[in-house]
């Protein structure tokens, strides 16, 4: 199994990048939003893979955090959800976008996806609602850090300064996926189901997207509160 790859782009394309790794070239699926991520050509990358094998195929997808890797696989166990229409949705949406819509039950966010239609982003929303939590909880273990310090050979500074510039948003993803992951638990651990405390943290976090993991919490218990 191909966990990972690191190495040069030698080609983008509009669904996958050429990457070379000491003279062999992987061709790796990715979302549009990882694309748009990455690098140019010439410049080294890394993303954590995932093999896709079948009769007659063999295909490599790629993702730059842990966290995005386990929702494609998890979106891959839905029927009639394969492994491109597990990228559209999580190009379209992002991990944290992903676990929000199928926690709050938003089948609309996930049909906004190409390609994905009424019938399935409600099995999508049925199927795995009650896994969303379990996921959501991994978020602090994974990270969101996205594996892009390796460089395969020497090369010239500019190179990686310029790869390691395009991740610069990723440690603000990495600590808001660390805070939603530590109020999810927080929550649990005050004795509230993981999905009531799974729904409330989505809610909040997609509506204070700079809330820290207290104030996550502090909102939380707010909306979870009996209402009088």
């Amino acid at each position: 199994m191909i966990g990972k790859i690191s190495g040069r782009i030698d080609y983008r394309a509009a669904d996958h990048v050429l990457i070379d790794v000491r003279g062999v070239g992987y061709i790796v699926h990715v979302s549009d939003r990882t694309l748009a991520a990455l690098p140019g050509v010439g410049e080294a990358c890394a993303l954590y893979t995932e093999l896709l094998v079948r009769e007659d195929l063999l295909q490599l997808f790629g993702f730059p955090t842990l966290l995005e890797k386990e929702w494609h696989r998890l979106l891959m166990t839905v029927q009639g959800v394969g492994a491109k229409a597990a990228m559209a949705i999580l190009g379209t949406l992002g991990a944290e976008g992903a676990a929000r819509a199928i926690t709050l039950g938003d089948a609309r966010a996930i049909q906004a996806a190409p390609g994905i239609g009424p019938k399935i982003a409600q099995r999508v929303v049925l199927e795995l609602k009650a896994k969303a939590p379990g996921v959501m909880a991994m978020g602090a273990a994974l990270s969101s850090e996205p594996v892009l310090d390796e460089v395969i050979e020497p090369v010239a500074a500019p190179a990686p300064n310029r790869a390691r510039a395009a991740a610069k948003p990723a440690p603000k993803a990495a600590a808001r996926a660390a805070s939603t992951a530590d109020a999810l638990s927080a929550l649990q651990n005050l004795g509230y189901g993981p999905s009531d405390a799974a729904q409330a943290v989505a809610a909040v976090a997609a509506e204070n997207p700079e809330a820290d993991t207290a104030g996550l919490i502090r909102l939380s218990l707010k909306l979870l509160a009996p209402k009088t």
